[in-house]
């Protein structure tokens, strides 16, 4: 109990600062969010009382405050770009298709990296982990963006699997939604199941090399039965951690590949808040991008105490 209470304090600290130092960023870059929102044809005067309605003449620290206790409650305030439109629905609007993009990103992942990534290292410097490491190789070597304009060339335009920029929202039809998005969950995904083949890899030939496995063999289990019964629960508590990271991962290449396939995602409005100076907007994308990925870490950490209950005392 003291180790998750710990854990939790730990995690309201890290989004108060993160929460603190987004705010005070964009509360010092150059731009008038009143003049953007006007056009600069507007009077001194029109300018000053937007200003005012706004709240900008406000110290920052007040700002501050009071951008945060809304936060708490959900309310990101007025959009700067959308007249009469609230953060929290603009984030509502396009949350579940981004959810959705990364949920089968993760899915796609885990199918994937893992078998490969036991298949590799049981075999290891044979015909499988060859052909494994050099698929890995160059799979690595292409950025998520460059790989969706791979897919879109290759499967929207050349063999018309999909039709680019025509994507349904999953309300309207789940399976032609879901058929869309797993050009882009693929453009994600593959380069990071490359990356966690390789960590897999080289956890277990790791754990391979301990003494326990050595116990183990003198008792008269076979390679398979060393490799499922003892090691693999080892070698997955580091792959664990890295899964946590490339969750993130997948958060922040989303964004560029929402772009590439036209999914209207949070990664695409946080482009279009960021070009049109929409603060509350880009504020709130940026603390829901913190919030996830702190709470991923958070939850790692306790499922570590079910794989390895000795990080309870040691935490």
């Amino acid at each position: 109990m003291k180790y998750v209470l710990k854990k939790v304090i730990t995690l309201i600290i890290t989004l108060l600062c993160i929460s603190a130092i987004t705010f005070g960023a964009f509360s010092v870059i150059p731009g008038d969010a009143a003049v953007s929102k006007l056009g600069v044809n507007a009077s001194p005067q029109q300018v000053e009382e937007l200003r005012e309605e706004m709240g900008l003449n406000d110290p920052i620290p007040v700002r501050y405050l009071s951008w945060l206790s809304g936060a708490v409650r959900g309310d990101f305030g007025d959009s700067y770009q959308y007249d009469n439109t609230t953060v929290a629905s603009l984030l509502a609007d396009r949350l579940p298709v981004t959810a959705l993009l990364a949920a089968m990103s993760f899915l796609m992942i885990l199918a994937l990296s893992l078998p490969l990534g036991i298949l590799s290292a049981r075999f290891s410097g044979k015909w499988p982990d060859i052909g494994i490491n050099l698929a890995t190789q160059v799979v690595m070597a292409i950025p998520s963006f460059f790989l969706g304009i791979i897919l879109t060339y290759v499967f929207g335009l050349v063999l018309h699997w999909f039709q680019p920029g025509q994507f349904v929202q999953p309300w309207e039809d789940l399976g032609a939604c879901l058929g869309y998005l797993a050009f882009p969950a693929a453009a994600v995904a593959l380069p990071k199941i490359a990356m966690v083949v390789k960590f897999l890899r080289g956890s277990v030939l790791a754990e391979m090399q301990k003494d326990y496995v050595r116990t183990a063999y003198s008792r008269g289990n076979t390679k398979g039965m060393v490799l499922y019964r003892h090691v693999l629960r080892n070698a997955f508590i580091p792959v664990i951690t890295f899964l946590a990271l490339v969750i993130a991962e997948i958060l922040a290449g989303s964004i560029i590949v929402e772009q590439v396939f036209s999914v209207p995602g949070v990664g695409r409005l946080l482009i279009t808040a960021i070009l049109n100076r929409d603060y509350p907007v880009v504020q709130a994308v940026v603390m829901y991008v913190t919030a996830l990925v702190v709470v991923i870490n958070f939850l790692v950490d306790l499922l570590y105490q079910a794989v390895d209950p000795r990080i309870k005392t040691s935490g």
